[in-house]
């Protein structure tokens, strides 16, 4: 019963995003600053200038906050609905050149790297941290990654199992770019370093796997 309250109040409250998401930056805020186990609700409850009880209706917990706050930027790393057809080796260039442009620029989107400094962090008082943003944040590229590989192998433009070739993809194009913004060694590429790491990775990635009649003779 208590369960299906929480449910009824935050359906009630689906009507006020603009509350709901100063409650996620106010979270996010306090995360940052104190540490996803010793972050209080009424710190962000005084963040987000709510009452506990609008906290917990329009959100939840500080798990489902975390959660949420998560999400919301997972959503940016799914393959875009309108992906074109892969019917030759160019079109699946393109794509993966334009889904790595799109996963570099999120994924080094300063909140992003300080989710993953948060994660690494936490990893030892709350590995629920590290945890979410693995099941959520890194799943989401990889499925979208896994989809693209996947429709490209039907299509036979590729061999090879779809999770493997997307490991390999991912390698190429984030080399040790994610290690250096952690540590805070390295700064953001520009969109337009982006857009060549991605080209340069795509390229890399289909002269690896070429098409056996395009493979060079012996």
């Amino acid at each position: 019963m208590a369960t299906a309250s929480v449910s009824k109040r935050r359906q009630k409250g689906g009507d006020e995003p603009g509350v709901r998401e100063r409650i996620l930056e106010a979270a996010f805020a306090a995360f940052m600053k104190s540490g996803f186990a010793t972050a209080s609700t009424l710190e962000i409850a005084t963040r987000a200038r709510v009452s506990k009880r609008e906290l917990y209706a329009l959100v939840g917990n500080k798990q489902e906050m975390l959660i949420a706050c998560i999400s919301e930027r997972a959503k940016r790393f799914s393959v875009p609905a309108d992906l074109p057809v892969l019917h030759d080796r160019e079109t699946l260039e393109q794509v993966l050149a334009s889904f790595g442009t799109k996963l570099v620029r999120e994924a080094s989107d300063p909140t992003v790297i300080a989710v993953f400094r948060l994660a690494i962090g936490e990893a030892v008082q709350a590995p629920e941290v590290a945890r979410a943003l693995n099941s959520m944040g890194r799943e989401a590229a990889r499925a979208a990654l896994r989809k693209i590989m996947a429709e490209a192998q039907a299509s036979g433009l590729l061999t090879g199992r779809p999770a493997e070739l997307a490991e390999q993809f991912a390698g190429l194009l984030w080399r040790d770019l994610m290690v250096s913004l952690l540590l805070g060694v390295a700064e953001r590429p520009t969109p337009r370093e982006i857009a060549v790491r991605a080209g340069d990775a795509a390229a890399a990635f289909l002269q690896l796997h070429p098409l056996p009649n395009d493979a060079p003779a012996c």
